[in-house]
């Protein structure tokens, strides 16, 4: 298969995962990542790219990226090395007040529902 082949393919497959995520938001009654408005109150849900640690601003805090087929926000809980349950693959639905920080959407301490 060629590159332009392997690349085709790539964006397909993206494309497909993504609608599946967005269709997934709406059966679990949330609007899309993107068509939320900044300092809202909103619940999304979406699928977890990557779990982390890292401090801010001198506090340990757990922060996961939460994706739902058509953006990404960071979900930050400061204080915490390890929520069970929280790990990257998981989907889950979050509820917060959604800011920016360094131009990345994020959402302090979310109350959340892990998706079994």
């Amino acid at each position: 298969m060629g590159r332009f082949s392997k690349t085709l393919e790539r964006f397909s497959n993206d494309n497909l995962e993504a609608g599946e995520l967005k269709s997934d938001a709406a059966k679990a009654g949330c609007k899309l990542i993107a068509s939320q408005a900044d300092r809202a109150v909103v619940t999304i849900h979406g699928v977890l790219r990557s779990v982390t640690i890292r401090p801010v601003d001198g506090v340990s805090a757990l922060e996961a990226e939460l994706y739902d087929g058509s953006d990404c926000v960071t979900l930050i809980w400061l204080g915490r090395r390890k929520i069970e349950g929280v790990v990257a693959g998981r989907q889950l639905k979050a509820h917060g007040r959604i800011g920016m920080r360094a131009g990345t959407r994020i959402i302090y301490n979310p109350r959340y529902e892990l998706d079994a």
